[in-house]
């Protein structure tokens, strides 16, 4: 089977299996000498994640993934500004965040006390469009109690401009929170400084189930989840020990590998561009939507003519497996949010399909992908509704050729 969903979830690294079995099992709160064992590694984790990440140990909050830690950041920092001083009752996010951050904003508006969020425009790359994130907090930045955009897109492997933002964000007062989920694993720096981001260990080869928030001091953040007050009172819960030492262990591991696959002396960065090669070559209508300067692991293509939901499976049945977008919607097929974001129609929207590459890829990868894919495009196209007619995506967006 060729695993092509390294962006859905990279598999378990060794680092962090080794350092999970080695865990201990105690709770951290208790008091007895396997509960300070079990603290001690859980704060020896937080340490070696904070130099991962060029922050302060005291910055690191632990969650159950990203989508918990970009909650607490997005409906936790609202909620604590909104409380300091009513009249901050706008969230801004850019128009292709993850659900994660989208959906939490709209709950924050769904209180239906006059609260609302905004969203920041983008170009046909999916690129946040700086001029208009600054118009609007000229505008209404006594308005904003924060302001989210991710590190880099899940679906297309956009990078977005969050030095920029951070700057815009910083004059005008304005916390800045960084999903960077999809690029911690890759990048060794940290998204801005100043700035509250999320992390999720499964994007980078930690098992599934933990996460961080990266908090820095003097952003005031409530709590979502109540209980027994740990992670500064935070995130309540018994925190999960081998998950943070496994999740340090993975990103340490991650960040040390240089972008290396695991094909001797090939990185994803060409592996990468091989997969582009072969998409073409596949279906010389393609429209390849992930810019050149994108995550390296990251191709995401449009097959006009084709229902990305059959192409996905005629691909599983060939024995390669990638996917329609996110997969972090709950196996929901609906059309792309950030591609008509990007100026597609729902049926484009609906026409795409990412492929992801990780530690684990190799050249076989791609070779299954090159066998498997011309005869999936013709018999996905066949089985689609004929006449179909399609709005040609904003200019800007790159067309195979």
């Amino acid at each position: 089977m060729a695993y092509l969903d390294h962006a859905a979830t990279t598999p378990v690294r060794p680092e962090a299996t080794a350092a999970w079995l080695a865990a201990p099992g105690g709770n951290a709160s208790s008091l007895h000498a396997t509960g300070r064992a079990a603290r001690r590694v859980l704060e020896e984790a937080r340490e070696a994640l904070a130099a991962e990440l060029a922050c302060d140990a005291g910055d690191v909050i632990f969650t159950s993934g990203g989508t918990m830690a970009d909650n607490l950041a997005v409906r936790g920092i609202h909620a604590a500004r909104h409380a300091q001083d009513p009249a901050r009752d706008t969230v801004i996010v850019s128009a292709v965040e993850h659900h994660a951050v989208l959906d939490a904003a709209e709950a924050v508006a769904a209180a239906d006390d006059g609260q609302r969020v905004v969203r920041l425009p983008v170009d046909s790359e999916g690129r946040v469009l700086v001029d208009d994130a600054a118009a609007i907090l000229a505008a209404d930045a006594g308005r904003v109690s924060v302001m989210s955009v991710m590190s880099a897109n899940n679906e297309v492997g956009t990078v977005q401009p969050i030095g920029k933002l951070a700057e815009l964000a910083a004059a005008h007062g304005v916390p800045l929170h960084v999903d960077a989920v999809q690029s911690a694993g890759w990048w060794g720096s940290p998204p801005a400084p100043g700035a509250a981001y999320a992390i999720s260990g499964h994007k980078f080869g930690a098992p599934i189930g933990v996460g961080a928030l990266v908090l820095p001091p003097g952003v005031p953040c409530d709590p979502l989840v109540f209980g027994g007050g740990q992670e500064r009172r935070l995130h309540s819960g018994t925190l999960d020990v081998a998950g943070a030492a496994a999740m340090a262990a993975a990103l340490r591991a991650a960040r040390a590998s240089d972008l290396a696959s695991a094909e001797a002396g090939v990185t994803v960065a060409q592996l990468r561009d091989e997969v582009i090669e072969v998409v073409v070559a596949a279906d010389p209508g393609v429209r390849v939507v992930t810019p050149d300067d994108a995550l390296p692991g990251i191709v995401c293509a449009v097959f006009d003519g084709c229902e990305a939901d059959a192409l996905l499976m005629l691909l599983d049945a060939a024995g390669v497996e990638c996917s329609a977008g996110s997969a972090c919607t709950a196996g929901i097929p609906e059309p792309s949010h950030v591609l008509e974001a990007m100026g597609y129609d729902r049926i484009q929207a609906r026409s795409a399909l990412r492929f992801s590459l990780g530690w684990t890829s190799t050249r076989a990868d791609v070779e299954a992908l090159a066998r498997a894919l011309p005869d999936a495009v013709i018999r996905a196209r066949r089985a689609s509704t004929p006449g179909r007619e399609r709005q040609m995506p904003a200019a800007g967006a790159r067309r195979a050729s």
